[in-house]
């Protein structure tokens, strides 16, 4: 009776604080230069067990509702042993209410990893410190994902986690590793990071929850009326862009959704239709023969 209970205590416990992400990573070793591939594998499990066996927020999750993430590593040949430089593309995706279907939330190219990785050994991190480059980047695109799934689901609702992202880069900054900081590419995690916490910014965060709650998820439902609902908030798009042209929140929505705009403005009111057109051409002019079949 008593391992019964035991057990049922341990089941009760597990499903309780069960962790947020269902995270693939793959690691791409095309390029390097070794006879012993083993080391690679040791890597995507390491890193696969770090971001799904750890707790990144004090709410319960239900195993089912876990979010869907890849994390796909290209590594570049090293420099030395155990010294990494590599290209990084983090996507996320949500379910979408009432369907079989699943939007991709996050898609985004980083191209600025460096670490140092040794099988078999240990990944420490403490989110108040520097630990390493590697576990640093990890819990950063970690807390990306949880902030930026909890913002499909309500306004701003990913600011605590955006707020543990940013503290993670800062404190990454003292080991001048590429992308986090200013310098550089303004599509890395520094800009990243800093328009998901800049208030001038925060419209394209409320389009997102817009995007999501109020026209994806009831898209079924009524599907003119949710290609209204997309069309506000590419207007939101367009008028921040005016004030910021290179935001990479910016960007990185569209490299998320772009093929699935094109799908749901494929059809419908003509008007609505040229005027989801004129606005993604407008901002997003390196996709334009993409978008053409909106109105097509």
């Amino acid at each position: 009776m008593y391992k019964i209970i035991t057990i049922i205590l341990i089941f009760i416990t597990t499903a309780a604080f069960s962790q947020e992400l269902n995270c693939k990573v793959t690691v791409n070793s095309d390029q390097v230069q070794s006879s012993d591939k083993r080391v690679f594998t040791d890597m995507e499990n390491a890193f696969s067990q770090f971001l799904n066996s750890r707790k990144w927020t004090n709410d319960t999750y239900e195993s089912f509702e876990r979010i869907k993430c890849n994390i796909i590593i290209t590594l570049q040949n090293p420099t030395s042993i155990g010294s990494y430089q590599a290209t990084v593309q983090v996507q996320s995706a949500r379910p979408v209410y009432n369907s079989n279907y699943e939007t991709i939330v996050l898609n985004f190219a980083d191209r600025d990893w460096t670490f140092e990785y040794v099988e078999s050994q240990p990944l420490q991190f403490n989110e108040n410190t520097f630990t390493s480059n590697l576990t640093s980047l990890l819990a950063f695109y970690a807390n990306i994902i949880i902030g930026m799934d909890y913002d499909t689901f309500s306004p701003m609702g990913g600011n605590l986690y955006f707020q543990k992202a940013l503290e993670i880069a800062t404190n990454a900054q003292q080991s001048n590793r590429p992308g986090w900081n200013s310098l550089g590419s303004n599509r890395n995690r520094y800009f990243l990071i800093e328009n998901l916490n800049n208030p001038q910014l925060a419209p394209v965060r409320e389009g997102t929850y817009k995007y999501h709650r109020l026209a994806l998820d009831t898209f079924d439902q009524d599907k003119e009326n949710s290609r209204k609902e997309i069309s506000e908030v590419l207007k939101t798009l367009e008028k921040t862009r005016t004030n910021y042209p290179n935001s990479i929140l910016i960007i990185s929505f569209l490299d998320a959704k772009g093929d699935e705009l094109v799908n749901m403005f494929s059809e419908g009111n003509i008007q609505v239709r040229r005027q989801a057109y004129d606005i993604l051409t407008k901002i997003d002019p390196s996709q334009s023969t993409s978008y053409e079949k909106i109105i097509k």
